[in-house]
């Protein structure tokens, strides 16, 4: 998993008043020509960079691999001042450029993004392109939202490549760039979202289930034992690996067993007064080389998307066994859309949603926003014209401190550091964009994972700070994950050297989790 969240449940209402009218119009904003943007002051790298006039070149030979090399310019404030979002574009070519060893490395056409008043930081990069390319035109659109200009920002752009070889040319004269709505603009934007009475109750809390095995009874009893009245069940198999969903008739069948340990799960979290999120982990088609969801630019999985959620929708419509069990159906796991494709994720959640509800009007839909369920996408996202939804997000923020130990992360950040204004403020500040939205729309939120590994001093701080920040906000979460990853797992502890182990005694993350349930 990537270690980045869930939400909330049905009662039956008369169907007319879930309202499932078709959206006419599309998210993704029309391209439009942008001024050149020249004069801009750039910062080399001390190796491997070279500028010639308009002519920027990154050259990384593969004996030098992984390496950095990045050139940064500031951008004038002048340039998005007063606007919702930003766009750039550029020309580049590239060749032999390796395959990074983590997700988020490799060409880079982005921008680094600090809220000084905070120390929030965001990178959003549209170019992660291996092998031989071009030339062609890279695109960069990004919405403000949370991290709007306010005074406080200071936005460096940054091409080049990271972690690892290769050559990359960009044409600087072709650098063009001004105020937009970012790739996807807000429509709906007055829409309340209306609820059934009877969701109007206490926040649910809980776990996410394991994901690489079958949930068992005990794994239900032990949740219910701590006192949790939520759980995430996931349906995920190679959910960050390429082509790992590809096969579409295995796929089903696949969907199908799980939905065998699905019917076995609803029985048994029944009889202990729970509720169940029934959660897409791995669309067909899982993700693409640039780990964007497949199946925004693949027809076949975008048509066998919709599909699965029919599948699905016919095994758990709601009857004598299932009524008031199922608390919303989560269309699809952190969706990532990182530039322009033929099926928006946004729209393919619609287009799913529409088929749930002609099968089953009843249950809650869960519907995630882009870019990993990141908090800061909620400044773009827009709601269904549709009733009952449920939005979720997924707090993971600093990933600095919350992914300690995660493949080749670092160790050593804690929580709360006042020096780099990590506290509960801090968390405040990333929530915001969340906010907003709940509050414009009426919506329901479901925080459906947050964590913090073993391995970050300060953990139980920091879940701490977020268990209350959703109590305050009347959020239901589901923490991530467990008896999944050891990484994440409450009921393991660190051993000697780099080995976690099973727990002699309750740990610090552990009562923490407790509190929350029982708070």
């Amino acid at each position: 998993m990537k270690t980045t969240f869930a939400f909330l449940c049905a009662i039956v209402l008369p169907p007319a008043t879930l309202s499932a009218a078709v959206e006419p119009q599309e998210v993704q904003t029309p391209e439009a020509p942008m001024p050149r943007i020249e004069g801009l002051s750039w910062r080399l790298p001390p190796k491997f960079a070279t500028l010639d006039g308009d002519r920027l070149v990154i050259d990384i030979p593969a004996d030098a691999r992984p390496s950095d090399a990045v050139a940064e310019a500031v951008l004038p404030p002048a340039l998005f001042e007063g606007a919702t979002g930003f766009s750039m574009s550029v020309e580049a070519e590239g060749s032999a450029i390796a395959v990074p060893e983590r997700h988020h490395l490799g060409l880079k056409f982005q921008f680094h993004i600090r809220k000084e008043s905070t120390g929030v930081e965001w990178w959003p990069n549209c170019a992660k392109e291996p092998g031989d390319f071009g030339p062609k035109t890279l695109r960069n659109d990004i919405a403000f939202g949370g991290m709007g200009p306010d005074g406080t920002e200071t936005v460096t752009l940054q091409l080049g490549l990271q972690g690892t070889s290769g050559r990359v040319v960009f044409d600087l004269s072709t650098l063009c760039g001004g105020p937009s709505e970012g790739l996807f603009r807000r429509i709906n934007r007055d829409y309340v979202v209306q609820y059934p009475d009877a969701q109007r109750r206490q926040p649910l809390r809980g776990c996410m289930l394991p994901g690489a095995r079958p949930t068992t009874e005990d794994d239900i009893a032990t949740l219910a034992s701590w006192g949790a009245t939520l759980a995430r069940f996931q349906m995920a198999r190679k959910w960050t690996t390429e082509g790992g969903n590809d096969g579409l008739d295995e796929y089903f069948r696949w969907i199908d067993s799980r939905l065998d340990n699905l019917e076995d799960i609803l029985r048994w979290a029944r009889a202990r007064g729970m509720r169940i999120t029934v959660d897409l982990h791995s669309p067909p088609g899982g993700r693409n080389e640039s780990r964007e969801t497949a199946m925004v630019r693949d027809a076949r999985y975008a048509d066998a998307f919709v599909e699965t959620w029919r599948r699905i929708a016919a095994r758990c419509a709601p009857d004598v066994q299932t009524s008031g069990v199922i608390y919303g159906y989560d269309l699809v796991n952190e969706p990532v859309q990182t530039g322009r494709a033929p099926f928006d994720y946004w729209t393919l959640q619609r287009r799913a949603a529409e088929a749930v509800r002609e099968i089953d009007p009843e249950t809650a839909i869960i519907v995630e926003s882009n870019s990993w369920d990141a908090p800061n996408t909620f400044a773009y996202l827009s709601p269904l014209r549709m009733d009952n939804v449920i939005y979720q997000v997924h707090v993971y923020a600093p990933m600095e401190f919350t992914h300690q130990g995660v493949g080749k992360s670092p160790v050593g950040p804690t929580w709360p550091d006042p020096g780099k204004k990590w506290t509960r403020d801090y968390l405040r500040d990333v929530l915001a964009p969340v906010r907003e939205f709940e509050q414009r729309h009426g919506a329901r939120i479901y925080v459906g994972e947050f964590s913090a590994s073993v391995w970050a001093d300060g953990a139980e701080n920091y879940l701490s700070d977020c268990i209350a920040l959703f109590g305050e906000y009347g959020w239901d979460w589901t923490y991530h994950a467990f008896r999944e990853s050891p990484l994440w797992d409450v009921e393991k502890t660190r051993g000697d050297g780099r080995r976690i182990v099973p727990a002699a005694e309750e740990t610090p993350r552990k009562r923490v989790l407790l509190d929350g349930f029982r708070r």
